[in-house]
């Protein structure tokens, strides 16, 4: 069964789900109107909160079958609170260009200037990462210029977070579909029911 967001957000320890809480509640309105990405994937008015809610519920899925194979060296907990948050700059960093289009806004272009803008956010809501969720966050878009043969610089939580990320973006860049979606309880958060 696909669970809305509220839901997810139980299974992430104190006190960071109740600040993660607010984060979302503060924001809904913004969070409501922007897209998933400006291309690639859910790509719909809402689409931000439907690929955030998507990740977390394949999170959930794919934490229960990997654990059952091999015990994960670290919690569901660890792995939705770092997903909800891996994304967070996006309802921030685009504007309406002259065109109608979104463009990035140039404060921030860079991917640098997304991590700082993504510390500051969770620094003004209290939310406090440890070193495991710190390197996931910064790596659930992949290792990018920063792989090295020599050096592991994804964690597994990173690992496994990035899994989700490419899952939702990728392979179901469309989901949940707009109606009939096959997975039960799937529904965009631009339609009636509550996300």
């Amino acid at each position: 069964m696909y669970a809305k967001i509220s839901r997810l957000f139980e299974l992430v320890n104190e006190p960071n789900q109740t600040n993660l809480s607010k984060l979302y509640c503060d924001n809904k309105e913004l969070f409501s109107l922007v897209q998933g990405s400006t291309n690639n994937h859910q790509n719909w008015q809402g689409g931000y909160m439907d690929h955030v809610t998507e990740v977390l519920n394949l999170a959930v899925v794919l934490y229960q079958t990997l654990n059952n194979a091999r015990p994960l060296d670290f919690s569901l907990s660890d792995a939705i609170l770092t997903l909800a948050l891996h994304d967070i700059e996006k309802p921030w960093k685009y504007q309406v260009g002259e065109n109608g289009q979104l463009d990035v806004i140039p404060e921030l272009l860079s991917k640098e200037a997304q991590h700082s803008f993504r510390n500051a956010k969770l620094a003004e809501y209290g939310i406090v990462l440890n070193a495991e969720q710190r390197n996931a966050l910064r790596y659930v878009e992949g290792e990018l210029a920063e792989y090295s043969s020599r050096n592991r610089v994804m964690n597994p939580l990173a690992a496994f977070c990035h899994m989700c990320d490419v899952a939702s973006a990728r392979i179901w860049f469309d989901c949940p579909k707009p109606s009939n979606d096959p997975w039960c309880g799937a529904l965009r958060s631009n339609l009636p029911g509550e996300k």
